[in-house]
């Protein structure tokens, strides 16, 4: 028997993509948010490059989460924005 989470696995590469290639926003289209991976994108365009502090911060938030919380939060409920 595992006590792994289903989708808990996705957790540590997003919060590494979010944090180390965040004007690229690779973590939003590796967990499946295409669209918001595309605005992420846009947004990073237009502010010069400080659009990146949200994927930084988002990176953070991911990490921090339990596996639980994170599978539940971002791969269920597909909550596409911090």
């Amino acid at each position: 028997m595992s006590d792994k989470i289903p989708g808990a696995e996705k957790k540590l590469v997003a919060g590494l993509l979010a944090i180390f290639v965040s004007p690229l926003a690779l973590h939003k289209f590796y967990l499946g948010y295409t669209k918001v991976g595309i605005i992420q994108i846009i947004i990073v365009f237009c502010t010069c490059g400080l659009g990146a502090f949200i994927s930084i911060i988002e990176g953070v938030i991911y990490l921090s989460k339990s596996d639980e919380d994170f599978v539940n939060t971002y791969i269920k409920n597909k909550k596409g924005w911090f």
